[in-house]
């Protein structure tokens, strides 16, 4: 029985919290691999685009919610987030047109477009934070939790409640269902093998006829859904903060390089080992210990590895440590 709330604990701090921050990282860090991939150049403005993209989402729930729209159980973020990655790519290619098109055309080096993609950020910070304001927004309405801990309890008997948020599924789902129509997409059609051709050899690709134009849209339209899906996820398993936001770009960018930067695949799996590593790390093992230790070696001290306030230093040493040993990432970049 001991045992039993151990692994519930376990579940419940660890599993299903890493498991969820994992998937919202992985479609971060998706957006960011194939820009880089195909575009050439590491997009810090990743974050704030993803902040957009949920901003744009909140107001349209809300004014669903003022329609008395809704979808019940399910959050009516739902109907809110198609609108929201319209005008998420429709700022994507915009800022491409007046932005990004006029160094890429330049032949800029990706240092250049790097340095760029930072001003964009800053901008695209402060449009967020004028519409919207700076301070957390929440919009999840409808049914939070699919299973309460106190429910549990009274179905299991054990002292450890199991609480499942619906926002937990939502995200897990969600994300698998995105990735899998991704991954299909860029191996299975015409063009999604286009823009792996004009990936690996932008020359070689141009001879064949493939247009580059044409290429570099869908890429942000795919960013843009990432950006969108990702961000709008994260706020309604937490809550809205624009600044929150721009914390997550590191996080994300060394889910993209572990995984291998360029390798959307690698980058979904990066996803994981960073929410993972964090989680796991700054969690509180004393109940745990608790449980599996007998009474006369039961810690008295937390047993945390690290604060949680260093969790943005877990993302930092684990991306120190791949750049320097295996800089191609856990699996070779660049083969989008």
């Amino acid at each position: 029985m001991e045992f039993l709330n151990a692994i519930i604990l376990l579940l419940n701090y660890i599993f299903m919290p890493a498991l969820t921050y994992g998937s919202q990282l992985a479609l971060g860090a998706i957006f960011v691999t194939l820009i880089y991939g195909i575009l050439r150049f590491a997009n810090f403005a990743t974050g704030d685009m993803m902040a957009f993209g949920t901003m744009v989402t909140i107001l349209f729930t809300w004014y669903f919610q003022s329609l008395g729209i809704s979808l019940g159980v399910l959050p009516t973020a739902l109907l809110a987030i198609p609108f929201a990655i319209v005008l998420t790519i429709g700022y994507m290619l915009l800022i491409d047109k007046f932005v990004f098109r006029y160094y890429r055309v330049s032949k800029s080096p990706p240092v250049q477009l790097a340095m760029v993609s930072i001003g964009v950020m800053f901008v695209t910070q402060a449009v967020v934070r004028i519409i919207i304001g700076p301070s957390d927004q929440r919009f999840f309405d409808g049914e939070k939790f699919i299973i309460k801990a106190s429910e549990f309890k009274e179905m299991t008997g054990l002292n450890e409640g199991l609480a499942i948020k619906s926002s937990q599924v939502l995200t897990i789902f969600v994300t698998i269902v995105l990735v899998s129509i991704l991954f299909w997409f860029l191996n299975k059609t015409k063009t999604g093998k286009s823009m792996r051709a004009y990936s690996d050899n932008e020359d070689l690709a141009l001879l064949s006829g493939i247009d580059p134009k044409r290429v570099v849209m869908i890429t942000w339209i795919i960013a843009g859904i990432l950006a969108t899906i990702g961000g709008a996820l994260y706020g309604l398993d937490k809550s809205f903060k624009p600044f929150t936001y721009f914390n997550n770009m590191l996080p994300i960018f060394a889910a993209a390089i572990v995984g291998g930067i360029g390798n959307p695949f690698g980058a979904f799996l990066g996803g994981y080992v960073i929410a993972f590593s964090e989680i796991f790390l700054t969690y509180a093992y004393k109940k745990f210990f608790m449980y599996v230790l007998p009474a006369s070696m039961e810690p008295e001290t937390l047993v945390q590895l690290l604060s949680t306030d260093y969790k943005f230093a877990v993302s930092f040493s684990i991306l120190v440590i791949v750049l320097l040993y295996r800089p191609n990432g856990i699996f070779k970049g660049k083969v989008l």
